[in-house]
């Protein structure tokens, strides 16, 4: 299966004009700007790659949908070094059962979200246990899959 593309067809949405509560501070600001200064098809490590300073830590449901693609594109693109798929994980497991970006997705999307963390589980596990973050997958294939 081509996940990015599957993912591009279930997750198409329009661009939102704001991502982050941009009022709220300037750290929301610089966020905000980050993601509204780049696509779903352009963002990377270089937006997302750095886990003490994730603009999608403050973006809103909506905005996590319209960039769900390139959370899929850059979790399989550094699977093998950067690792991109434990800052996935965080936001997929985040608040359990009462995750926010959980509860905004469809019921095909959240199986497609599912389908893709078994994916990575049966095809990726050295590295997953080699990231130390194979215990996260399993806790959020459970949170996704409605288990």
């Amino acid at each position: 299966m081509d996940w990015v593309k599957e993912a591009e067809t279930l997750f198409a949405a329009d661009k939102p004009e704001h991502f982050t509560d941009y009022r709220h501070c300037c750290e929301c600001a610089e966020h905000d700007d980050t993601l509204r200064n780049t696509d779903v098809h352009h963002i990377g490590i270089d937006e997302l790659g750095h886990p003490g300073w994730d603009p999608i830590c403050f973006c809103s449901s909506e905005g996590k949908i319209y960039y769900t693609p390139a959370f899929v594109r850059l979790s399989l693109a550094t699977i093998a070094d950067e690792l991109y798929i434990d800052q996935f994980l965080f936001h997929l497991e985040y608040d359990g059962p009462a995750n926010d970006y959980y509860k905004a997705c469809t019921p095909e999307q959240r199986k497609f979200i599912a389908r893709f963390l078994e994916y990575l589980i049966l095809d990726f596990s050295v590295e997953l246990d080699d990231g130390f973050c194979a215990d996260s997958a399993f806790r959020a294939l459970e949170i996704w899959s409605g288990e």
